[in-house]
């Protein structure tokens, strides 16, 4: 464990990745060549496509191409203000819990910061977000007010990971939360509609990926993870993972790398 596993987190924020665009899809390399294969691109390839293709088959391929390039655009615009509010907020924190010498130091390398604290910084910025534009106002509204009202602690926002097994990938935030225990791994996303998030779902796949790239590189543990799905009106659906969950989410990951390197290899590629 790394004596100041803060700093180690700040320094994810920084991609460290060199990307390589030169093949069918995009790879991510490291100084000694190492090759990575994007967590997004692992669990597309590797995910049942029927629903997909009924999908696309029902709208054609133009107007699915638009409603895919309209949810992406809403999806990132979602996700940067939700940056915002908690880059900001944990400067802010810092910067009052430093003048007050109320950060604690724990035993794995991270600077706690008293909750209140932590709650009046979120308060300070949430009013003052930057616009969205009107295509992903509600989503952000909810997703940010919902951050507001839930996150205890901020350890990191929009943090790189890579692991030994080839994956690499962007994790949304490492908190603590309102209801649970320890630090939380989450990831953000947008949904029109509600969704049923069994264990074997991508988006509970793409937790455990984050969580073991996360032990891999700062040798922290969480204890658990949260999928934050925000909605056009009202509150975001939410999704938790308990310890053991969190565990079987890696599992899960694990077992779709393994399946996308042997498609890679074999005679028929996968599709890209």
């Amino acid at each position: 464990m790394a004596s100041n596993t803060q700093d180690t987190l700040a320094q994810l924020r920084k991609w460290r990745l060199e990307q390589d665009n030169s093949g069918p899809f995009r790879v991510y390399r490291d100084i000694r060549g190492n090759v990575y294969h994007s967590v997004t691109h692992i669990l597309k390839e590797t995910s049942d496509k029927t629903g997909l293709e009924r999908w696309e088959a029902r709208l054609g391929a133009e107007e699915a191409t638009q409603q895919r390039n309209i949810a992406a655009n809403r999806g990132t615009r979602t996700h940067n203000q939700a940056e915002y509010l908690l880059k900001t907020a944990q400067q802010l924190a810092r910067q009052v819990a430093n003048k007050r010498n109320a950060i604690h130091w724990d035993d794995n390398g991270l600077a706690r910061i008293p909750a209140p604290i932590t709650k009046w910084a979120l308060d300070k910025v949430h009013p003052n977000l930057p616009r969205v534009g009107w295509s992903a106002s509600g989503y952000a509204r909810g997703l940010s007010g919902w951050i507001k009202e839930n996150v205890t602690e901020i350890f990191a926002s929009e943090f790189s990971i890579h692991h030994p097994a080839g994956f690499a990938g962007t994790c949304d935030a490492l908190l603590g939360l309102k209801g649970h225990s320890g630090i939380v791994v989450g990831d953000w996303k947008t949904s029109v509609n509600r969704k049923v998030l069994d264990e074997s779902h991508s988006y509970v796949s793409q937790i455990g990926a984050y969580s073991l790239g996360l032990q891999h590189l700062t040798g922290l543990r969480p204890t658990s993870g949260i999928i934050v799905l925000a909605r056009r009106c009202g509150s975001p659906q939410t999704h938790s993972l308990d310890f053991d969950q969190l565990k079987r989410a890696e599992v899960s990951f694990m077992d779709r790398v393994e399946r996308y390197f042997e498609a890679l290899e074999s005679p028929i590629q996968v599709s890209v």
